[in-house]
């Protein structure tokens, strides 16, 4: 449909929007059916209908076929099912299955069911379990010259159109399981003289509650009607369960072609049938469940961690504790082996300047003195760098302002850390009237968002390999829920610990690229995406200023090589503890300082001048 493969909905029959098939079935189906092939989807988020119902706080509902799944219900959810009297007494005649041999001389009294009730001038709803059997249907009909009308996932769009005619005497309408819901079947009065509504399945469901459904189109507020389901030991159900016993029976009964057995015994047998594979179903639903409970817990403490960074309110505390967690992993993994150089390197990398600690102090002072010595470095560094950022952005934001041909109200600021680059909208009047400080907020909770969302998407592919990986563990006994179990919290404490350092480092790495804010133009009004890291060039385009409309967050506009002032002169080598001056390029600040303390401030921007 419109070029491309649309999904149906194998109960209902409609089609889903919107969804696609993954592990590249979709685009294998798409190279098939010689339609435009897209690009493989990557999941972002995933939560069972089950664990999205428990996030409410109240939970309720009404349907006509909640009594079947009452066991579920309490199990999952711990509600009760209380069946509410009906209106007016139910006037419909529900009769015994139709149980025939083979699939053709089901289908074939099905056609003779269907010619008998129009004759007499009821309105038929035909219940088919898929689109094909409806089609197949519709063919045999138009060779018996019965006018119907066909309501499947191909004409969903006149659904409320044909239902409405559906009621009509003599009317036939054959349709897949979504036929009437929500649209209500209304009679004529001589539809109501000739016997009400009847229903006709062509199949027994899966399911008891899809029967009820069907059976519900009819006798609707004491309405007069009947419904009557043909089976065949050919039908999915019926190979299932029981089907060999039935048709011993049928032959020692010497029953011949087109002869059927209708009989209260045949019909329980048929629901015990349906029950089972119920049962099935709900034991299924609960282990994926129980697989989601693990992912639940997880999600929890992922979702809170980046609703602090949206709101912003407690942005500062997270950022403190992934600074001191990043510490402390760190002096973890170095201090029992009293390695210096591979811990100053490390810590280098990460928070871009030298600690002012000697080996030996590193080597033998307890584990919280030196993570809180540190801590306390580290905290002043970023205050300063927080400072100098803001001080160095200020008067583009003053200039944007007091320019009367700009009308902006939000700007985009570009971010990089020499690697990856990341656009921060800030709203233009708030970084002005708190000089600067909203800026260093928005870029700590665009940053905390960006890198939060990468790493949670791989995540989830991890979680989901690791998922398929354990069911192996059944052929050595073993419960794989409960290895899943372990090995996902490994990988949890991986990713968190992965999120702190990567925002830690981008947020103490990063800064502002050398931009001319004379190139300021108004971004273009379309909806601004969400906060996405992008490789890119270490230096970039000047900001740029967001369209007013626009939520806090943007897709990182595509970077323009700029020329870099050289750090120092060709050939030039200092060594560790020579004295060098270095000049801040954007505020003019000038310093004498031992080349190895000049190098963090070199990978801000500052140049050494000979």
């Amino acid at each position: 449909m419109d070029n491309k493969v649309k999904i149906v909905d194998e109960q209902t029959g409609r089609i889903m929007e919107g969804r696609r098939y993954s592990d590249g079935l979709h685009q294998a189906i798409e190279a098939k059916e010689n339609v435009k092939i897209e690009a493989a989807t990557q999941t972002y988020a995933t939560i069972t209908l089950q664990n999205y119902f428990r996030m409410y706080n109240k939970l309720s509902g009404m349907t006509g076929t909640a009594e079947t799944e009452a066991g579920e219900f309490w199990e999952i959810y711990e509600l009760e099912v209380v069946v509410i009297p009906t209106n007016r007494p139910i006037a419909r005649d529900d009769r015994e299955d139709y149980v025939y041999k083979t699939a053709r001389e089901k289908f074939n009294a099905v056609i003779d069911e269907v010619v008998s009730m129009r004759e007499a001038g009821r309105p038929v709803l035909v219940g088919t379990t898929s689109v094909d059997i409806s089609e197949l249907l519709s063919r045999a009909l138009k060779m018996r010259k019965v006018p119907h009308q066909v309501l499947n996932a191909k004409r969903h769009q006149a659904e409320a159109e044909i239902v409405t005619e559906a009621g009509k005497p003599g009317m036939v309408t054959i349709a897949t399981n979504m036929a009437g819901r929500g649209t209500d079947i209304k009679l004529s009065d001589e539809s109501k003289a000739a016997g009400g509504l009847a229903i006709v399945g062509t199949e027994r469901h899966d399911s008891r509650r899809v029967d009820r459904q069907l059976r519900g189109r009819a006798g609707r507020q004491g309405d007069v009607g009947s419904s009557q389901f043909f089976v065949s030991l050919e039908d999915k159900l019926m190979r299932l369960f029981n089907s060999e016993r039935i048709s011993g029976l049928m032959d020692r009964l010497g029953l011949e072609e087109g002869e059927v057995i209708q009989h209260s015994l045949v019909t329980k047998s048929i629901e015990r049938a349906q029950k089972k594979v119920e049962e099935n179903n709900f034991g299924t639903r609960k282990r994926l469940l129980e697989y989601d409970d693990v992912m639940n817990s997880q999600r929890s403490v992922i979702y809170k961690r980046r609703g602090n960074a949206l709101s912003g309110d407690r942005i500062k505390v997270d950022i403190i504790n992934m600074v001191y967690d990043t510490l402390g992993d760190l002096v973890e993994a170095y201090q029992p082996s009293k390695d210096w150089d591979g811990f100053r390197l490390d810590f280098f990398r990460t928070f871009a300047f030298e600690p002012e600690m000697d080996a030996e102090r590193f080597a033998n002072e307890d584990f919280d003195a030196v993570c809180n010595n540190l801590f306390h470095q580290a905290t002043q560094f970023y205050k300063g760098k927080g400072q100098r950022i803001a001080t160095a952005a200020l008067p583009v934001f003053h200039q944007v302002h007091q320019d009367k041909n700009n009308k902006f109200d939000k700007i985009l600021v570009p971010i990089t850390d020499g690697k990856k680059t990341l656009q921060v909208t800030s709203v233009l009047q708030e970084v002005i009237d708190t000089e600067g400080q909203s800026l260093i907020t928005d870029i700590e909770k665009g940053i905390s968002i960006a890198i939060i969302d990468d790493e949670w998407k791989e995540h989830l592919r991890a979680m989901d390999d690791l998922r398929q990986s354990v069911q192996g563990a059944v052929y050595e006994q073993k419960d794989p829920l409960l290895i899943y179990k372990f090995e996902s919290f490994e990988l949890f404490k991986s990713l968190v610990a992965r999120i702190n350092q990567e925002i830690v480092g981008f947020l103490y790495r990063g800064g502002l690229p050398a931009s001319d804010p004379g190139q300021m133009r108004q971004a273009p009004a379309a909806p601004v995406k969400q906060p996405k890291l992008q490789e890119s060039h270490p230096s970039l385009d000047s900001p740029v200023e967001a369209d007013t409309a626009s939520t806090r967050g943007a897709a990182p506009a595509a970077p323009r090589p700029v020329k870099m002032a050289p750090v120092v002169k060709e050939g030039k080598t200092y060594g560790r503890n020579d004295v060098v001056t270095v000049r801040n390029m954007q505020t003019g600040e000038v310093k004498n300082i031992k080349y190895k303390k000049a190098l963090p401030l070199l990978a801000q921007g500052w140049v050494i001048e000979d």
